[in-house]
């Protein structure tokens, strides 16, 4: 399913038809003349549902008379939207899995074009220019991502101290804590793509960047370099040989996710775990207050692999996208609730109790960490340090969210380059010829040049 549920092991809410071919939004509700407005949204903990309902739900509803937000929780969401979508049914507020997942449902034409209010709420000005361009299509906007991530390093503190290493700062310190750790017989780092394959989009995305660079994976998306690129396919080759060595998870990758790996680094299985900032929602079930072990965990951006690239050097993404269902009855409303969640006031009162998920992507992200507490406060250092980034054009491109939809799919299957089973060349060519043709279709989304 999608990217952040894929990988917690929750308990499912399961979906029935009735649900999945509901209308959109028609319903009054509890209160005089009142409308109803739906969200569907992936089956998240008791906590963060608590989360939800009172700085959104509670708060939406509160800030006006017209509307009623009703959040539904199910861990087929993705599912139950291709499913009503296709009916002209479904959720007023469509959430998905990112910029790519909507694209091919704006194509369609069962996402609603959302440049009429954009320009009524100002979210160009509002939202950062690469998250706010991944959401367009042909020149009109179909979805706003709900947050920003990159792909950097959590460590164990204590784990690291066993070791007797310090937080490594270069690309052969932590390549060196690694092998140290499989030595010690630790995991090198924990990561898995169980349940889920393009989990596996976050490495072949963080190998480009690093290597490639983001200056190059644009001028591929221009179409102005064929993917197959000598600097592209030796970014695939070394993400290959990184896997080999057992730094993505060892011989368990396939057999882990990413909240099981968060909880084997709470347990001091491995000093490290590589993945999106978005994996701060399950270290916080494993990193708490109530276990007293919160300063353990750390967090930094992955070492510059390239030395002709800056560092910190980012690869930008985000978790989720947010678009108006073109079949709901209420629009203005839909809009109305997406505009409330690109606030400031909303990101600061989410982060309070749900790092990892909310970087609402604005371009001033006025969040003091001084102001949180528990895993809250590095959530929002490392997001400030990564809009810093993409403010000093020091970023590559998250397959999921900047890739149209079917280049993004088969980037998942870099595996099989991992395993051993094809090259990077036979690899990327298959890229290639899949993206010139979603290309052709006007698919790929605008996105400004990065300055590296």
């Amino acid at each position: 399913m999608n990217r952040r549920r894929m990988r917690l092991v929750v308990a499912a809410v399961c979906a029935s038809a009735a649900l999945a071919m509901s209308g959109c939004g028609a319903s009054p509700s509890a209160g005089a003349d009142r409308q109803t407005l739906q969200l569907w949204f992936w089956g998240a903990p008791p906590q963060q549902q608590q989360t939800m309902q009172k700085v959104l739900v509670d708060g939406f509803n509160n800030s006006q008379s017209k509307y009623t937000l009703e959040v539904t929780y199910n861990n087929a969401v993705d599912k139950n939207i291709q499913v009503a979508l296709s009916a002209d049914k479904g959720p007023d507020v469509v959430y998905g899995s990112g910029p790519a997942f909507a694209s091919a449902y704006a194509a369609q034409g069962k996402l609603e074009d959302m440049t009429p209010y954009a320009k009524k709420y100002g979210w160009a000005d509002r939202i950062l220019a690469p998250m706010y361009e991944s959401g367009t299509v042909n020149g009109k906007l179909y979805s706003l991502p709900n947050s920003i991530e990159d792909i950097g390093v959590f460590y164990n503190k204590k784990v690291l101290a066993k070791l007797g290493l310090a937080v490594p700062k270069t690309y052969a310190d932590f390549v060196g804590a690694m092998d140290k750790a499989a030595a010690a017989g630790m995991y090198s780092s924990v990561t898995g793509d169980q349940g889920w394959k393009p989990v596996n989009q976050n490495y072949v995305s963080l190998f480009m960047s690093q290597i490639a660079g983001g200056k190059t994976m644009y001028n591929a998306l221009q179409g102005k370099i064929p993917w197959t690129d000598p600097s592209i396919v030796k970014s695939v080759e070394d993400s290959a040989a990184f896997y080999q060595k057992g730094y993505l998870g060892g011989k368990d990758y396939a057999t882990l996710n990413f909240d099981q790996s968060v909880q084997l680094l709470s347990q001091e299985k491995s000093p490290f775990f590589i993945g999106p900032t978005l994996a701060f929602q399950f270290a916080s079930n494993y990193f708490n207050d109530a276990k007293g072990n919160t300063d353990d965990l750390g967090y930094m951006p992955f070492p510059t692999v390239n030395p002709d690239l800056p560092s910190p050097y980012f690869t930008l993404g985000t978790t989720a996208s947010l678009s108006i269902n073109a079949a709901s009855k209420n629009k203005d409303g839909a809009a109305e609730v997406i505009d409330y969640m690109m606030s400031d006031s909303f990101a600061k009162d989410m982060n309070k109790s749900w790092p990892g998920y909310w970087a609402v992507p604005l371009k001033n992200f006025d969040l003091n960490a001084d102001d949180y507490t528990g895993l809250s406060k590095p959530f929002v250092t490392a997001m400030k340090n990564t809009i810093q980034g993409v403010n000093d054009g020091n970023y590559g491109f998250f397959a999921g969210t900047f890739f149209p939809p079917a280049t993004a799919t088969a980037f998942s299957d870099v595996d099989s380059v991992w395993l051993g089973q094809t090259s990077a060349t036979q690899f990327l060519s298959t890229i290639d010829s899949t993206f010139k043709t979603e290309k052709a279709q006007g698919l790929v989304p605008p996105v400004p040049e990065p300055k590296h």
